[in-house]
């Protein structure tokens, strides 16, 4: 059974920096790239950023050069490093495979970003 646990997030000021990490339970990371998406209140979700097995990564045009994303194989877990965030970031974030989701979603963490 897959299971994907969100945690990092937080309320912060415009220009500051969060990481947010996902746990992953199940067949999920070893076999697929991962992503984190986002999701911002009347908007659909979005995926901001990718790493492949081999930790090749892709960004949205909207976070590149701002975020990072990374993955410890050993652990299950994949990571973002957000900096110079902006209140356009605020939304839930998610992770999941990625470009093409699976069903199982987690609880997501809130980022919030003042201005």
């Amino acid at each position: 059974q897959v299971q994907l646990v969100e945690s990092g997030g937080g309320l912060v000021q415009a220009g500051e920096s969060l990481r947010l990490s996902c746990a992953a339970s199940g067949s999920i990371f070893s076999i697929n790239a991962m992503g984190w998406y986002r999701q911002a209140p009347g908007k659909q979700r979005e995926l901001v950023a990718t790493i492949t097995r081999g930790s090749s990564t892709n960004y949205a045009d909207s976070v590149k050069g701002r975020f990072t994303i990374s993955r410890d194989n050993a652990k299950n877990t994949v990571y973002l490093q957000m900096n110079s965030l902006k209140p356009e970031d605020t939304a839930v974030y998610y992770c999941n495979a990625a470009p093409e989701p699976s069903d199982f979603w987690g609880q997501g963490t809130q980022v919030t970003v003042s201005s």
